[in-house]
């Protein structure tokens, strides 16, 4: 569900930034706006994927060529 995102001026902002970071936690968004223009938005950081655990890739790869690292022919020229 897309809630509006609310708009509030710079000095309410200012004035009441600990209640609108306690909001925005919760996962409400602003525009900060100055004389009218928005100038900013406020929003949550987006949640990071948590790292892959070691060995959690096994057996993903089924198959190397026996040719995997072999000079590739456009190469050989530069080869000793």
């Amino acid at each position: 569900m897309n809630t509006p995102i609310t708009e509030i001026g710079a000095f309410e902002a200012k004035t009441k930034l600990s209640s609108i970071l306690a909001q925005v936690e919760k996962g409400k968004s602003f525009y900060i706006t100055k004389h009218g223009r928005r100038v900013a938005e406020v929003k949550p950081v987006e949640k990071k994927r948590p790292c892959a655990k070691f060995g959690s890739g096994k057996h993903l790869i089924t198959y190397i060529a026996p040719d995997f690292d072999a000079p590739l022919e456009c190469f050989k020229e530069y080869m000793p």
